[in-house]
């Protein structure tokens, strides 16, 4: 399984199919425990063959389903790296929309702290 030609590094497959920038950010991805294969816990040397479901967790908690269709060890554009394999990802729930900002009449002055607070993050300051 090791030295197969149909099977590869787990993070480096992740970087070639262009799941995260650099090699190093998918290898520290799957020490920290946020890349799963076929629902196990990923170490970056496990390898990955096709048919194998990888489950990762990125920023603000979304997380990716893919299937692996192919093996690819070097990284290309875009449209080659979606050749690696099928996204199962469910779609993601509509966004809320927010409150409007708090309106302040005109010639009321300097907002307070408190309403600079909220002013700051209700625009995600």
């Amino acid at each position: 399984m090791h030295g197969s030609p149909d099977s590869i590094r787990v993070d480096k497959w992740l970087w070639a199919a262009r799941v995260f920038k650099t090699r190093s950010l998918a290898s520290a991805a799957c020490d920290g425990g946020k890349v799963d294969i076929n629902d196990d816990a990923a170490k970056p040397a496990r390898h990955v063959r096709a048919g194998d479901l990888i489950k990762v967790t990125l920023l603000r908690g979304r997380r990716r389903i893919l299937k692996v269709a192919a093996v690819g060890d070097r990284r290309g554009s875009a449209a080659i790296a979606r050749m690696l394999y099928e996204d199962l990802t469910p779609p993601e729930p509509p966004r809320t929309r927010q409150a409007p900002p708090p309106w302040r009449e005109p010639g009321a002055g300097r907002p307070t702290k408190r309403e600079r607070r909220d002013i700051e993050r209700l625009r995600g300051w």
